[in-house]
């Protein structure tokens, strides 16, 4: 069953995504060298729970955690602890949000000081890839339109799309339907209509799109150990370009003129 969303929904999403973006933003703050997961996910969780939210991930099939911290090779579902980051490192932050009864969800990767070139890309392009999606998620489009979007992209790069792991609806609950995968045909999959409120979150490798799952039954990391990469908004279907209801501008201006930052502009669709 697909729940299509009134304006007055859809608005509750979005501050719901206000508290998310700002809470992204403070962990951003604090990334750098020697800091442990466990501690970014702590600051998380009380920026959460200070503005009157609820960590959406904390208790959701009982993960400990109100961040999923996924480093280097980890795609996602990292569990925060004692890992100390280290110059080099990549990290994903995935965060969801629960206010007023409505859930947002949103993830971004940063760098952790210094990182090589290629990884850069990594980032810049899947990034970019999210972008590429969220164009194709329109009114009268098709899921696969948007997973096209992604695929098309980043495989020009020589890069993989994970398939086990897709984006999906957000509401009420935080896993609704549609499935919306980071790979597929133009013209198949569910129709998009108006109210339609879903994620959107390539996961891309810079290796081989195999993936395993960790003896914790959460953590997935890819089979060969190169890095992944992970961004994801929560956005609302329109009749002409798709709404975003997550933020990173709150993250971003954290992040200016610091190695944090990661651009994306015209220049890299090529």
């Amino acid at each position: 069953m697909i729940y299509l969303k009134s304006d007055q929904e859809i608005d509750l999403i979005k501050a719901s995504a206000q508290v998310l973006g700002k809470a992204h933003a403070e962990v951003a703050k604090r990334i750098r060298p020697g800091l442990t997961t466990r501690e970014l996910d702590k600051v998380a969780e009380e920026y959460i729970r200070d503005n009157g939210g609820i960590p959406s991930f904390k208790g959701y099939n009982n993960f400990p955690a109100a961040l999923c911290i996924s480093v280097n090779e980890t795609v996602v579902h990292g569990i925060p602890g004692r890992y100390e980051l280290k110059e080099g490192d990549i990290v994903s932050i995935d965060c969801g949000v629960k206010l007023n009864g409505y859930h947002s969800d949103s993830a971004y990767t940063y760098p952790v000081g210094e990182i090589s070139q290629d990884i850069r890309n990594l980032l810049i392009r899947t990034k970019q890839s999210l972008y590429l999606g969220i164009e194709k998620a329109s009114e009268g489009g098709r899921i696969g339109d948007i997973g096209h979007a992604v695929q098309s992209y980043v495989e020009k790069f020589g890069y993989s799309v994970v398939r086990e792991l897709v984006g999906h609806g957000v509401g009420k609950s935080l896993h609704e339907s549609p499935e919306v995968p980071n790979y597929g045909k133009r013209g198949q999959g569910a129709k998009l209509k108006e109210g339609m409120v879903i994620a959107i979150e390539p996961m891309i490798n810079l290796g081989k799109k195999n993936i395993v799952q960790e003896r914790d039954g959460w953590t997935i990391r890819t089979t060969d150990r190169k890095p992944s990469a992970h961004y994801e908004h929560t956005v609302a279907i329109r009749k002409g370009q798709a709404e975003i209801l997550t933020t990173f501008q709150y993250i971003e201006e954290a992040t200016a003129n610091t190695s944090l930052m990661i651009e994306v502009n015209e220049a890299t669709i090529a």
